[in-house]
């Protein structure tokens, strides 16, 4: 056993590391849907102002055939 503390310093490093990490998601069910509407919201707006850009440019924002 001759690398036993080696060992234990090891896990012990790799537990620090493991608490260290973010394991889960720390928001309660109305935060997270408030976020996503706010991001849902804000893909919108941008697919909007994508669709105004092509249709400026006299393509069709009809999307593929």
């Amino acid at each position: 056993m001759a690398r036993g503390n080696q060992r234990e310093k090891a896990r012990e490093k790799n537990l620090k590391n493991q608490a260290a990490q973010k394991s889960k998601n720390t928001k309660s069910g109305s935060e997270m849907q408030r976020d996503k509407e706010a991001l849902a919201a804000l893909m919108r707006q941008k697919q909007e102002q994508a669709n105004a850009k092509k249709e400026a440019a006299g393509g069709s924002a009809g999307g593929k055939k």
